[in-house]
């Protein structure tokens, strides 16, 4: 078992922008996988700013994350759709599009799809 572990998203280790300046990913690598803060600035959306990075139709990430503040809608390949905002938790599997609702930047920790997100 592993001692103690701090780390902050205030001093990550990797930071990832979106195209356009609409915000970004801070992660920090633990022994299980890495977390990240994600900041999405309005306007976001996934298909004009990351899927040029991830080149893919739709996200292909899988997320499990908590909502800390600002709006966002998710709409699966399939059709199903969510919106998620300040307290929310989500798991969002692979094959979504997803944008900011409202003017306010969406801040989201995700435990689970930030691993190779946004990675150039």
């Amino acid at each position: 078992m592993a001692g103690l572990v701090r780390k902050s998203l205030d001093t990550p280790e990797d930071v990832r922008p979106f195209e356009e300046n609409m915000g970004d990913v801070a992660l920090v690598n633990l022994d299980a996988g890495p977390i990240g803060r994600a900041t999405f600035k309005p306007g976001w959306q996934w298909s004009k700013h990351v899927k040029p990075i991830a080149q893919t139709d739709s996200c292909q990430a899988a997320h499990m994350g908590y909502f800390m503040s600002g709006r966002m809608k998710v709409v699966m390949d399939d059709g199903e759709e969510e919106e998620y905002g300040p307290g929310d938790f989500g798991v969002i599997p692979p094959g979504h599009d997803a944008w900011v609702l409202g003017d306010e930047p969406c801040v989201v920790i995700d435990w689970q799809g930030f691993a190779d997100y946004a990675k150039r």
